[in-house]
């Protein structure tokens, strides 16, 4: 059929095949439209997967009435009809095929074949195919609310083009499919070379509009992506003097950045299924768990059982749900699934919907299978501590967390990786330090005026500290990427990625420079906030913790 010219006899010699089938092969009609509703084919072709899904949920309205067949003799001709009655046939047949030619597509025509060349002895083209949006004339609308794209969005990132699966998207699995490939969102980023970004709600785009704004306007569902590649553990500090570090500020379970700052003119973001300890949709990763007096947060992805699968997340480790009632209670006894609560309920309640699932003694996965490496995976975070981003992290051997090179404070260097010692990261290298690198306290001016070459190691940690505590990662972007009116109302924009890069650069002279920074993105939330309480609210809640985190550090007399 490929070599054929003519499009309309493409589409006749299709139409003939699923007759033939019908009436030879009527017995593996099934088979067929099994491999036609494959899901790499339906990826490929909307329309094919809108009909499969009306089909399953009997939306599809069938013809009640089928042209009539004709007859045919034993031997397949057809019966003899007379030269008039063949002459009424040939125009029923004709005008037909006219009609299902245009029915088809009201832009195509037939090509003339060899035989019916006009007099030029030049074929006559054929127009290329027109797709026009299912709206009226008229209309107006966004490609992401046509029924076309129910279930999947054509994207891109880059130059790189992609179709993302809207509910695959929701369940946080591998959801934008680029030919035979699929990848998370942060993986098509990178594929599409846009990873400088370290935000795919904002480089991939859906008719040059960022996901994120489709997101918080409750188009598109997203939660949390798990389980990146872990690489080297390496060594960065000294490690002679560290022991287990004291207190680690809660991972946080978002699945990327929310809108920052949002103006007072756009509405309040909606509420996403990803939010812990809120919301019971199993597509919910996140669950904010207790066991007695002790906070801990509990994994999906990595639960396989009470006693396989370090799914539960403290303060200073990852844990089995036996090993975090043992720990908090020493109690043995498989009692985990009443003892463990959350949202003021057992845990078993989330067995009993399903969204915990508990495997097989038979499974032979990597949860319950685990090899030597697996092992060593179990103990540290899945994604970075500060971008919330999977893969090629460096993992740290005194506390659960994991960092990118380039996202921890000061940045990892390559020659640091090829060091066989154990690497710790700046958060438990402060505690640890902070004994005896401050003894005496100090008022506020006295802190202020100090080198910040004095006090390097403090200001790192308490920048690290507000990404870990900017759950959301409101403040972490540049929020004219995003927001068109922004340089409109604040004049010097600050950012904690910018703060970030001045540190390193070593462009701070005093510890003051640095803490009227941090200071400026709270007075540019306020200003830009005025009438949006929810990012107000949000705004003063960190900057009360980096104000008391900042007396701690420096020990500033009260």
């Amino acid at each position: 059929m490929s070599h054929m010219k003519s499009k309309d006899n493409l589409r006749n010699a299709l139409y003939d095949y699923l007759d033939w089938l019908e009436a030879e092969q009527s017995q593996h009609i099934t088979d067929f439209w099994r491999c036609m509703f494959k899901e790499i084919i339906l990826n490929q072709y909307p329309t094919l997967k809108r009909l499969r899904d009306s089909l399953m949920d009997g939306s599809f309205k069938f013809y009640t009435k089928l042209p009539e067949k004709i007859e045919e003799t034993d031997k397949g001709r057809k019966k003899q009809l007379s030269e008039d009655e063949q002459d009424e046939e040939t125009q029923v047949i004709k005008k037909r095929k006219s009609l299902r030619s245009n029915n088809v597509c009201d832009d195509d025509e037939e090509e003339s074949g060899p035989s019916t060349q006009p007099n030029g002895g030049q074929k006559k083209k054929s127009k290329k195919i027109k797709f026009s949006s299912p709206l009226k004339k008229g209309e107006k609308g966004d490609i992401w609310t046509w029924p076309i794209y129910k279930s999947q969005l054509p994207v891109t990132c880059g130059e790189k083009e992609g179709m993302l699966n809207r509910e695959r998207l929701a369940k946080g699995e591998k959801c934008i499919a680029v030919g035979k490939r699929w990848f998370t969102p942060t993986q098509f980023e990178r594929f599409a070379g846009m990873e400088k970004y370290k935000n795919w709600k904002i480089s991939i785009r859906c008719n040059n509009i960022p996901l994120k704004v489709l997101i918080k306007d409750g188009h598109l569902k997203a939660v949390s992506y798990k389980r990146g590649d872990q690489t080297a553990k390496k060594e960065l500090f000294p490690g002679d003097f560290i022991t287990v570090s004291d207190r680690e500020d809660e991972e946080d379970s978002s699945p990327g950045r929310s809108s920052t700052n949002i103006s007072d003119d756009e509405e309040e973001e909606t509420e996403e299924t990803q939010q812990p300890g809120v919301s019971t949709d199993a597509t919910q990763m996140v669950y904010k768990v207790t066991c007695g007096d002790q906070n801990a947060v509990l994994h999906v992805k990595r639960f396989a059982s009470g006693i396989r699968g370090k799914s539960i997340r403290t303060e200073t480790k990852w844990m089995t749900p036996e090993e975090f009632v043992n720990s908090v209670l020493g109690q043995t006894e498989s009692s985990w699934r009443k003892i463990i609560k959350w949202d003021g309920n057992p845990i078993s309640v989330l067995i009993e919907k399903k969204i915990l699932r508990i495997h097989s003694l038979l499974c032979t996965c990597r949860l319950c299978r685990p090899d030597k490496t697996d092992l060593e995976d179990q103990k540290n975070d899945d994604e970075c501590c500060i971008c919330r981003k999977e893969e090629d992290l460096v993992l740290c051997d005194d506390c659960p967390r994991a960092f990118h090179q380039t996202c921890h404070l000061p940045h990892v260097e390559d020659a640091t990786l090829r060091d066989d010692r154990p690497w710790v990261c700046t958060f438990c290298v402060f505690r640890t330090a902070q004994r005896w690198m401050f003894p005496d306290k100090l008022r506020r001016e006295a802190v202020m005026s100090r080198q910040i070459s004095e006090r390097m190691l403090g200001c790192q940690y308490l920048l690290m500290f507000l990404f870990s505590a900017d759950e959301e990662q409101t403040f972490e972007e540049d929020p004219r990427l995003y927001l068109a009116d922004y340089s409109t109302l604040i004049n010097t924009p600050m950012w904690l990625k910018r703060i970030a890069e001045k540190l390193e650069d070593k462009l701070y002279q005093n510890i003051g420079e640095f803490v009227a920074d941090v200071h400026l993105i709270f007075t540019n939330c306020a200003l830009y906030n005025q009438r949006n309480a929810k990012y107000l609210t949000m705004g003063n809640t960190l900057k009360e913790l980096f104000e008391e985190e900042l007396k701690k550090v420096f020990k500033i007399e009260e």
